[in-house]
């Protein structure tokens, strides 16, 4: 065992999860730790309530997972205020592209067995399908992108690099992924991955040997969906951020994704939602500040943020 880890490490991997928790001395490229990131904003009234509600609470929040019924499903209206109001209100926006994999007319991973063959796109014609959706969407000014498949995220990655997507998008890779080591986190990074969302129960010294691998940001599920574990690990995010720093906490409880995200739930109800995960991430802010009062929070619109930049 002992040469199997020394083999690891020199290849950059952690030859095991890091029980002493080194203090991560990387940042984001203001100089802070941790930033927050808030799921579901499905809707412009949606991203309306949030701003409201960021305003009336002195919240920074940096980063929104929008759309998560899929970019397809909003009129270019839509998709116009939508740009505008996230702009105004210098709000980071990762757009989640559609069609995707459980709607497409394959049906093994609906299938219990299938589903453990994770989300991945069926053929050419599907990445096509979704790289249009994201052409789309980069007409009306967004520059973040949520990618479930490192096929694609690789191929998306060769067209920035060719300028056939432009240089300042970004992608993020989903929690759908599935990934949950060092040596898979260094995958993405090296595929084009600009920030990345793990497995949500991995332990803390996990989540450090993971840090030590990668310099992108770890995106840390700190609230999580009933149907997905229901975490939630608000009193872990000090220790967190000391040892995973630069990280993003991300909120996003309920029920299920698939009763959730749909386009026929209720606007009044993503609103409601869109207020309450911010309460929550003021108390994660909180605790924080309480217990690791070094940590260092990012202001409202950091530079590097991929906000999106409408005509």
């Amino acid at each position: 065992m002992e040469d199997i880890r020394k083999s690891m490490e020199r290849h950059g991997i952690p030859g095991r999860d890091l029980y002493e928790l080194p203090t991560s001395e990387k940042r984001f490229p203001d100089g802070c730790h941790y930033r927050i990131e808030i799921s579901g904003v499905e809707r412009p009234s949606t991203l309306e309530a949030l701003i409201d509600e960021m305003e009336k609470r002195n919240v920074p929040v940096h980063r929104l997972i929008s759309m998560v019924m899929g970019s397809t499903l909003l009129s270019d209206d839509e998709l116009e205020n939508f740009a505008k109001m996230a702009r105004a209100a210098k709000l980071e926006v990762i757009v989640t592209p559609g069609p995707r994999t459980a709607w497409d007319l394959g049906g093994q991973i609906r299938t219990p067995e299938g589903a453990v063959s994770g989300m991945r796109f069926r053929g050419s014609d599907n990445l096509a399908y979704v790289i249009a959706d994201i052409n789309r969407t980069i007409e009306f000014g967004f520059r973040g992108f949520l990618i479930v498949d490192e096929g694609l995220l690789w191929l998306l990655s060769q067209m920035r690099k060719a300028g056939d997507i432009p240089k300042d998008v970004v992608f993020k890779v989903s929690i759908f992924a599935g990934h949950a080591n060092p040596a898979g986190a260094k995958v993405l990074e090296m595929l084009g991955a600009d920030t990345f969302n793990p497995v949500a129960d991995l332990t803390v010294p996990m989540l450090a040997a993971m840090r030590k691998a990668i310099n992108i940001p770890i995106d840390v599920h700190v609230y999580l969906f009933d149907s997905w574990g229901g975490f939630n690990r608000f009193w872990e995010t000090p220790e967190i951020t000391r040892v995973a720093a630069p990280c993003y906490y991300k909120i996003e409880p309920g029920p299920s994704v698939g009763s959730l995200y749909k386009p026929w739930v209720s606007p009044d109800h993503l609103a409601f939602l869109a207020r309450e995960k911010v309460k929550q991430a003021e108390i994660i802010i909180s605790i924080i500040e309480k217990n690791y009062p070094e940590a260092k929070l990012s202001k409202v619109g950091a530079k590097d943020l991929a906000v999106p930049k409408p005509t």
